[in-house]
């Protein structure tokens, strides 16, 4: 009970939230025309795309206008150049309706953010500050609430330097509390390292307890397929198609899913397997959020394969990809589970014949069924090669004891009783050290490999 109640007192209401009430708000992209941070693989225009879709995501938030303003380094105090920060400020200035802008950059500096809104007169979020806002309102479970709140410790931390400089500006005086000794900066620091502490406990013992449920189920020896991509790629649809979970309701905005979930589905031998689905991708995710998103993650290296899910149709789908690809490296995946992912292109039903250009893809529609059986054979192929599991049909005799041995080492598919000389025909999947304990049990056993 104890430790409910500090979990409570953990996951309690965020003072970073932007509030429950509208937001009308001004999306400002800065468009990088040359130089290392300009991506090829996209334009201003889709990435400002991209932010709104963020926006338009979050209930009661409203985009008054998109602005695309250029720039030769947003990484300067005031993003833009002079001229182009003039315009753009008088462009604010005059929608009397905004209530915040949102800055389509991966972080802004607590002093950058200060100068702006003191220019601006409105709140100015950031993509962090957005996507941490959106992982807020989408958090369902408690695992998923603590990473939430673990993410918020960075830009905590600098919001306290900047209230700190603005202390010292309006007072000049004495910095320390009460005669304690120590400074104001030092004890809200000191509280913040104690509340990350707690996060990474509690965080800590979820993910023992998830580790002791990967135990479990490795006993009943269900292999699982791990479903990434990027965000709204249509991966909680496929999971839905493979299996048939009427109770799963895909919803058509990002960052849907934040919890891991596991969903049962059988492949074309019959046999059973865990489909995991996680959160998706987005280009520039700040590293803080993908590594308080860790523990959610960390489930995927267990699994026996990946199948990469990508929206085939999207402009950005090359890049989308990328983002994928290096968000998967990054989390140190054992080499097999890369080497053999499943590449599935989703969504081809909205494009007139298509053919994959990547040699080992395939195409897939996942709300209308297209390409779903082959994509089963292909993730049992794969399936079979990662866990060393073999479909064999064994001969055996029915008053012995094989059958009941059977039911309980492997996974039985198919009886077929021969009443007539007391024997029958039983298909199995089975694991290669239980069918070894098996030929020694069983020598004279006839076996026939699928």
């Amino acid at each position: 009970e104890e430790d409910e109640a500090a979990l409570e007192e953990l996951l309690g209401p965020s003072p970073l939230a932007p509030g429950t009430g509208a937001q009308r708000v001004a999306v400002v992209h800065p468009a990088v025309k040359w130089g290392p941070k300009k991506s090829p693989l996209t334009t201003a225009e889709l990435q400002i795309a991209e932010a709104v879709a963020l926006v338009d995501t979050l209930q009661n938030w409203t985009v008054l206008d998109k602005i695309i303003i250029p720039t030769k380094n947003p990484n300067k105090k005031f993003v833009f150049g002079k001229g182009n920060f003039q315009v753009l400020t008088e462009k604010i200035k005059k929608m009397p309706h905004v209530t915040a802008v949102f800055l389509n950059v991966e972080r802004i500096s607590s002093l950058t953010k200060k100068e702006l809104e003191a220019a601006w007169g409105v709140q100015v979020l950031d993509r962090y500050t957005v996507v941490l806002h959106i992982f807020r309102c989408n958090a369902r479970t408690k695992e998923a609430k603590l990473q939430v709140a673990l993410a918020e410790i960075p830009l905590l931390r600098s919001n306290l330097k900047n209230e700190v400089s603005q202390r010292d500006q309006q007072r000049g005086g004495s910095r320390y509390i009460m005669g304690s000794g120590e400074t104001f900066l030092e004890t809200q620091n000191r509280v913040l390292k104690e509340r990350e502490l707690k996060i990474r406990n509690a965080l800590e013992k979820l993910r023992r307890k998830r580790a002791l449920l990967r135990t479990q189920r490795r006993k009943c020896e269900f292999p699982v397929v791990s479903v990434m991509g990027y965000t709204n790629c249509g991966k909680t649809t496929l999971i839905k198609a493979l299996t048939g979970e009427a109770g799963l309701q895909p919803r058509d905005q990002l960052f849907a899913t934040l919890d891991i979930t596991a969903h049962a589905g059988y492949l074309p031998s019959h046999m059973a397997v865990i489909y995991v689905d996680t959160i998706g991708f987005l280009t520039d995710l700040p590293h803080n959020l993908v590594e308080s998103f860790s523990a959610t993650l960390e489930e995927v290296a267990y699994s026996d394969l990946i199948v990469h899910v990508r929206d085939i149709t999207h402009p950005e789908t090359t890049l989308q990809k990328a983002t994928v690809l290096s968000v998967l490296r990054n989390l140190n995946l054992p080499s097999h589970l890369l080497d053999s992912m499943v590449e599935v292109h989703n969504k081809v039903d909205l494009i007139e014949r298509y053919k994959p250009a990547e040699e080992n893809a395939l195409a897939i529609s996942a709300l209308h069924g297209h390409g779903l059986e082959e994509l089963k054979q292909e993730i049992e192929k794969k399936i079979l090669m990662a866990t060393g599991k073999k479909i064999l049909t064994v001969n055996i005799n029915l008053e012995g004891p094989q059958l009941s041995w059977l039911y309980k080492e492997a996974a039985v598919q198919e009886v077929e009783v021969m009443p007539e000389d007391g024997t029958a025909r039983v298909k199995v999947i089975i694991g290669s050290s239980a069918f070894g304990r098996y030929r020694n049990l069983f020598p004279n056993s006839k076996i026939f490999m699928s």
